[in-house]
């Protein structure tokens, strides 16, 4: 089965159940990147587009890829606060400590070290205030807006004027995450480990690999799925 090149990535996330999970393994982004088309990121991923293209159509969902495309969104932002941001609060609060024991040992011989924890610290602080914005505001004014909706009732203006405005604000900064996640990747050579590496140094880069496909996909819920839903919702004003 040929697939259209011109299909952007975030088109094909959203028809093919297993596709994040695929260009996860290909190293495609299709989360901040979703807009390229498929042509484009088997180019700049270094990847043939038959292999993707084989990849999509033979490879079966597992159970835990739900369309969330159809499912209510009160359930997506359950799924992304008990999911994604609880695991990104964790993984921080582990991560942090890390980095200070992995460069107390090894910044002298892995100069790239120190800059990666700059990055990670700051990429943290940012998340934070990120998540705290969505799960306070955003996603608190989606829910109401969806129970109006259903119950047939009128929207309430929300203090923000539209939702597409904290939606903006909140895909700019996924941006930056994504900035960053490609920072500490390159710095670190893909999460290549170190012949010397320590088992703390070792667990710290497959750590990194991790919170890097988990914030992919938790970008991808939001930037894709989520957001363009909740723009369909709002009422004209």
């Amino acid at each position: 089965m040929a697939i259209a090149t011109e299909k952007t990535v975030r088109e094909l996330a959203l028809e093919f159940p297993a596709a994040t999970r695929i260009f996860e393994q290909l190293g495609i982004d299709y989360c901040c990147c979703g807009h390229q088309t498929l042509e484009v990121a088997c180019i700049r991923a270094g990847v043939l587009v038959s292999r993707v293209e084989e990849s999509l159509t033979s490879t079966e969902p597992t159970e835990r890829e739900r369309n969330w495309h159809t499912e209510p969104l009160f359930g997506l932002i359950e799924h992304i606060k008990n999911r994604h941001h609880r695991y990104t609060r964790d993984e921080i609060n582990r991560l942090g400590p890390l980095f200070e024991k992995v460069c107390s040992v090894h910044h002298s011989s892995h100069l790239e070290l120190l800059s990666m924890q700059e990055t990670f610290g700051a990429l943290a602080r940012e998340l934070d205030v990120h998540m705290m914005k969505e799960e306070a505001v955003l996603f608190s004014y989606i829910q109401r807006m969806e129970e109006a909706v259903i119950a047939k009732e009128p929207v309430i203006p929300p203090p923000f004027v539209a939702v597409r405005n904290p939606i903006a604000m909140m895909i700019r900064e996924h941006d930056d995450a994504g900035v960053a996640l490609r920072a500490l990747r390159d710095a670190s050579h893909g999460y290549t480990i170190p012949a010397d590496a320590c088992l703390s140094y070792q667990t710290l880069y497959k750590a990194l690999a991790v919170f890097e496909a988990d914030l992919h996909q938790h970008i991808h819920l939001e930037n894709n799925i989520l957001f363009p839903r909740a723009l369909e919702l709002e009422p004209r004003w």
